[in-house]
């Protein structure tokens, strides 16, 4: 039997980001691995490094470089230019690991790595409150993380081509949870 258009369509958008739109706007784009929770976000141009000298020729004598001011903590997160009111200061779906959890620019891209509390955990959304994924795209996701998890486990073994026919179990806690090292 072959997979239907909408089959695939909904495969291809659980392994693509996913959006969060306001007032017509892409204010956030994420995704999730059985370890991670990433978060990309257009940054103004004016705190990317290519744009430096751009920006000291109209800063005021004395006046500070803008810079990113990101505070992860296990259950919120704070991104916004230092000395101005945070762009998002929202609390966490689930828990994270702030010791792991990092950010970086990346080809002009805020690239906010979370790393999971609870490894295999499926996401809802990234902020409590934010659009949750719809049941079928969360059931797709689902798949792709027990399919991370097959992989992890079984290193010689190759998962690529692997598919689930019906629901997927939950990825942390299928056949007695996740085996940490």
């Amino acid at each position: 039997m072959q997979p239907s258009s909408i089959d695939q369509e909904l495969k291809k958008k659980a392994q693509s980001r996913q959006k969060f739109m306001h007032n017509g706007q892409t204010v956030y784009q994420w995704d999730q691995t059985i370890d991670d929770v990433n978060i990309y976000i257009q940054p103004p141009k004016f705190v990317l490094k290519k744009y430096e000298n751009e920006v000291r020729k109209q800063l005021q004598p004395g006046q500070p470089m803008p810079k990113l001011e990101i505070i992860i903590e296990p259950r919120h997160l704070k991104i916004g230019i230092k000395g101005n009111p945070p762009f998002i200061n929202e609390n966490l779906t689930s828990i994270c690991d702030t010791d792991d959890s990092t950010w970086c620019i990346e080809d002009e891209e805020l690239h906010i790595i979370l790393q999971k509390g609870h490894k295999g955990e499926v996401w809802q959304s990234v902020f409590v409150g934010h659009d949750k994924l719809d049941p079928l795209l969360q059931q797709e996701i689902q798949k792709k993380l027990m399919l991370e998890r097959f992989q992890e486990e079984n290193p010689g073994f190759d998962f690529s081509g692997a598919e689930f026919n019906g629901q997927a179990p939950d990825p942390r806690n299928f056949m007695g949870g996740i085996k940490y090292n």
